[in-house]
């Protein structure tokens, strides 16, 4: 649904091709949802690099180091998020991923949409009112993410109050 920079599976799923040589398997296939913040700490491992220290006390992503020996592992990770508080080719809004479940929470007007990405890739069945303690519990993740890397949630420019 939708096409890049949009808030839906088609702006954000993309796929990603790792090589390393003696480490990587040619040909293998890992489906686990990874997110841009984890190439910063998965270069740091693949080269021993230590980083900055206080600036590593704060990324918000994961090596993908042991996807990238094993694909079938796991991180390790109960979600991923998104936190857009600007307009862009979408309108402000955050959202998490959590196993097949992925929640849309638009910051106008605090909606939400709900999907269960195993059977609706394309993302066209909101599930968010047949499921509410599905999507109450994702809103939840999706809050204490933000409250925890102190996002900061969009204003309204001053002309808009006019409007």
């Amino acid at each position: 649904r939708s096409g890049k920079s949009d808030l839906y599976e088609g702006g954000v799923r993309i796929p990603t091709m790792i090589h390393w040589p003696g480490v990587s398997t040619a040909g293998a296939v890992c489906s686990a949802p990874i997110i841009t913040m984890d190439l910063y700490p998965t270069i740091l491992e693949m080269t021993g690099a230590p980083g900055d220290a206080t600036y590593n006390e704060n990324v918000d992503g994961a090596s993908l180091v042991p996807l990238i020996r094993h694909s079938d592992a796991a991180l390790g990770r109960e979600a991923i998020f998104w936190h857009y508080p600007h307009y862009q080719a979408a309108t402000p809004y955050g959202a998490v991923r959590s196993g097949p479940w992925r929640l849309i929470e638009f910051y106008e007007d605090m909606r939400i949409e709900l999907y269960n990405l195993d059977n609706d890739l394309g993302e066209t069945t909101d599930l968010a009112t047949q499921l509410p303690d599905q999507a109450a519990r994702l809103r939840s993740m999706l809050h204490a993410w933000r409250d925890e890397v102190g996002a900061q949630m969009p204003l309204r420019a001053p002309f808009d109050e006019a409007h």
